[in-house]
């Protein structure tokens, strides 16, 4: 991890601006709902543009540029991986199924050899 500290201070600016997006986002809501009347175009309309603004209010708080930041540093690892070539997926796979197949196969005579070890010469019981 290239980040391993951990932060939690927050600002009293920083504070209204995540509860300023939490009441847009309820805005959005109720305009939907309030708006039934006026047809489904202002419906949408207000709910898109009043969500666009809770989302640009959370991306200028502290959370919000951590969360890009997260983003970015995702991203940035996720393009460091070697990733497999189609051929080398392929016998993965194949060696996966298998791997399974002989598991199954491992698991069900264990299974019948402890079922006629245990019920046919232990107990004694004959089907």
């Amino acid at each position: 991890m290239s980040n391993s500290q951990v932060e939690t201070v927050t600002t009293s600016a920083d504070k209204a601006k995540l509860a300023g997006a939490v009441v847009l986002l309820a805005a959005g809501l109720v305009a939907y709902y309030a708006l039934a009347k006026q047809g489904p175009i202002a419906q949408w309309a207000a709910l898109l543009v009043l969500l666009a603004a809770a989302v640009a209010a959370f991306f200028t708080s502290e959370a919000g540029k951590s969360l890009i930041a997260y983003g970015r540093d995702s991203v940035r690892e996720v393009r460091k991986v070697v990733w497999p070539t189609h051929k080398e997926a392929r016998q993965m796979t194949g060696y996966v199924f298998a791997f399974v197949v002989v598991m199954a196969l491992f698991l069900w005579l264990t299974d019948k050899t402890l079922e006629w070890v245990l019920y046919d010469l232990v107990l004694g019981w004959k089907r």
